[in-house]
């Protein structure tokens, strides 16, 4: 059963203005949304965000949809449970919530449970990397009821262009750690290319040329010298360190036996990876 969602978007808040958070909050806010954000540092941090910045009470006393950007299921547990505690917080404005953090779809549904029957949930992961938040060209893959997605659409479209609408609550967070466990296999195959390249006398411009335009063509390698994580080695902390943890969602979601393998060599490629010049 669906709860009744009133007319108009109202409010909206994004919680976590981290690399994505923080893009996807101006792109709102550009597009004349009324927007707040939430965060663990002080609003001073934030730039030209920091007047949108508030407290977690006054947060969840004034925005009706909010959007959950953070890093993590550790991070999720934090805000809407424990340290933030969005959801035990009164008033709470809150009437939509959508996890746009890559998380396991198995936690994912999990919230159903967790989460007050008031609110209506939806999963709306998206992709695209830091450039595609700051242009507003974020790709979403969505799992909700078709009602609430329309009723989403116009806060989709001040930040992304292109949306996935992959079935009902949970649909979309596994459609997205199945997306990254291609991105991450195209991102070790490129990164490993590089360093042989180099081994082997070949000028890294030229073999980036050759891939975008022949068969080995893919997201990282066309759009390497825009991608803000493409030459970085992995660290728990960084971008290159959250496709890991992506990759780690989905063998959570994944019988014992499919996670062996290739799965498993991938993820111990990525987190080997160095930085290079």
């Amino acid at each position: 059963m669906i709860e009744k969602i009133e007319s108009g978007l109202g409010p909206v808040g994004v919680a976590g203005c981290g690399r994505m958070g923080a893009p996807m909050a101006r792109a709102l806010i550009r597009a004349g949304f009324d927007v707040a954000g939430l965060d663990i540092l002080p609003a001073q941090s934030f730039g030209d965000l920091a007047p949108h910045m508030s407290t977690a009470d006054e947060f969840v006393a004034g925005r009706r949809v909010v959007l959950s950007v953070v890093r993590d299921a550790a991070e999720t547990e934090e805000l809407l449970f424990d340290d933030q505690a969005l959801l035990s917080r009164q008033p709470s404005a809150i009437e939509i919530l959508l996890i746009c953090s890559t998380l396991s779809p198995r936690y994912v549904a999990d919230l159903r449970a967790r989460v007050p029957a008031t609110v209506t949930l939806v999963d709306a992961p998206m992709s695209g990397a830091a450039i595609s938040a700051e242009e507003a060209r974020l790709s979403f893959m969505l799992g909700g009821a078709e009602e609430v997605l329309d009723h989403l659409q116009p806060l989709l479209d001040a930040m992304g262009d292109k949306f996935h609408r992959m079935g009902p609550y949970g649909a979309g967070m596994t459609a997205k750690v199945l997306n990254n466990f291609c991105a991450a296999s195209s991102t070790a195959a490129t990164r490993t290319v590089l360093r042989w390249a180099e081994r082997l006398g070949v000028d890294e411009g030229r073999l980036l040329a050759v891939l975008n335009d022949s068969s080995g063509q893919n997201w990282l390698a066309s759009n390497f010298s825009r991608v803000e994580f493409a030459r970085d080695g992995y660290s728990p902390d960084n971008t290159v360190g959250i496709l890991a943890k992506d990759l780690l969602s989905m063998f959570d979601a994944l019988p014992e036996e499919e996670a062996r393998g290739l799965p498993a060599a991938l993820l111990e490629t990525i987190r080997n990876l160095k930085p290079i010049a």
